[in-house]
């Protein structure tokens, strides 16, 4: 950092739109500036702490980050427009549709079968929308037989 909180503001601003640029491509600096269009603040903010702050750190890769992002906004139920988002992203960054599928899933275990049946639609729609078809290879319920 330079030391000044102007410049800090805008390494942090800069950094934020590198990282959505990487996750989202385009289309997540289009949302961004449409909503800058009437909430700045909020525009600015949703640049500088999700994507400056958090998605800029190394731990995890971007795929980590996506698979999580889509694991939470299944289970949250009423984000269903941010999930169809991030599971383009999840895509964008480079994770299978079949490790999407699991991770949605896996939600009924913890969230329940209505967030996981949620989220296995707004799948649907976006692998339709990305020419993704159902069912996936290898998408058989597993054998009960003893």
């Amino acid at each position: 950092m330079n030391g000044s909180p102007a410049n800090e503001c805008r390494e942090r601003h800069d950094r934020g739109t590198r990282m959505l640029a990487q996750v989202d491509g385009p289309a997540g600096l289009a949302v961004v500036e449409q909503l800058a269009q009437s909430f700045p603040g909020f525009a600015r903010l949703l640049v500088e702490f999700p994507f400056g702050d958090i998605y800029a750190r190394p731990a995890l890769g971007l795929r980590e980050r996506e698979l999580a992002t889509v694991a939470a906004l299944c289970t949250l139920g009423h984000a269903l427009p941010q999930l169809r988002v991030h599971v383009h992203a999840a895509l964008h960054v480079g994770c299978t549709p079949a490790e999407i599928v699991e991770v949605v899933m896996q939600m009924a275990v913890y969230a329940g079968f209505p967030a996981a049946l949620n989220g296995l639609s707004v799948v649907r729609e976006v692998f339709a929308a990305s020419g993704i078809a159902l069912p996936l290879p290898g998408d058989e319920a597993p054998s009960t037989a003893a």
